[in-house]
């Protein structure tokens, strides 16, 4: 029972840690191109993205294309 215990922690930052890399490729260009619709939620935010993805960085677009976008 104690493995099992100390397992879920790791699992957890596991299955974490891809959206924390798509935040990462793309948090310059949020502040960059969307920074006025940062509160307005992720839809937003995705939305603006999406509008200038002529102008955001490659890793953004790869992210953004992995994520059906």
């Amino acid at each position: 029972m104690t493995r099992f215990l100390f397992v879920i922690p790791f699992v957890l930052i596991a299955s974490a840690a891809p959206a924390q890399q798509g935040h990462d490729a793309c948090a310059r260009d949020v502040s960059r191109f969307c920074r006025a619709q940062m509160n307005d939620g992720d839809q937003i935010v995705l939305a603006c993205l999406q509008q200038n993805r002529a102008r955001i960085s490659k890793a953004c677009q790869q992210t953004l294309a992995s994520h059906g976008r």
